[in-house]
């Protein structure tokens, strides 16, 4: 998993509320089990029209959006059924955080655990965010995870609570395995201990 620690990029306005999964990723995406290959499909029913011609209305393909890494989303983002795939979209189109007052529990849980950083903030702050994201391409933001802060373009500041342990696996780039893998010289001692006192295991 890659590190998160200083992300600077263009935040894209997403002002629907309760954004479930299937909008995420829809369903005739789930057939593969790789982390690669799924940003064709984000927001597939939004992005693109019947004929497989692309919507230019969403707001991802506008031009001012097309190189977003942010997301500014409204309420309950990510809401529905639990599906990974939807983290593994956003990260593979190059979504690397999502801001909004609230997500769904599963889908906020994933995107940690896959490189992409979910942000709570109040509806008021939210609000602010929304103006910031809807200048465009020009007006861009900062997410400091170390600070916890979001830096708007005018210099304005958010600050924004997250979970410590979160945090440094964000910071550092650990996954699970990555995680598990921090612990290996234990493990190898323990299974040569065992090989051991238990031969016969």
């Amino acid at each position: 998993m890659d590190k998160f620690t200083t992300l600077e990029g263009i935040a894209a306005p997403l002002r629907t509320i309760n954004v479930d999964t299937d909008a995420i990723i829809p369903k005739q995406y789930l057939k593969t089990i790789k982390r690669t290959g799924l940003g064709t499909g984000l927001f597939a029913e939004k992005r693109f029209r019947d004929d497989g011609t692309e919507n230019p209305d969403f707001v991802l393909n506008k031009p001012a959006y097309r190189q977003a890494t942010i997301l500014v989303a409204g309420d309950n983002f990510g809401c529905g059924s639990s599906r990974e795939h939807a983290p593994w979209a956003l990260l593979d189109y190059g979504i690397r955080a999502v801001i909004s007052t609230s997500f769904g529990d599963i889908f906020y849980n994933n995107c940690f655990k896959n490189g992409v950083l979910p942000i709570r903030v109040s509806p008021e702050d939210l609000e602010k965010l929304f103006d910031d994201a809807e200048r465009g391409a020009n007006a861009r933001l900062t997410i400091d995870l170390e600070k916890q802060e979001i830096r708007g373009p005018d210099g304005g500041t958010i600050t924004f609570e997250v979970d410590p342990h979160r945090k440094h696996c964000m910071l550092n780039g650990l996954d699970d395995i990555g995680q598990t893998l921090q612990k290996a010289s234990k493990i190898g001692g323990f299974e040569s201990k065992m090989k051991e006192t238990r031969p016969w295991a």
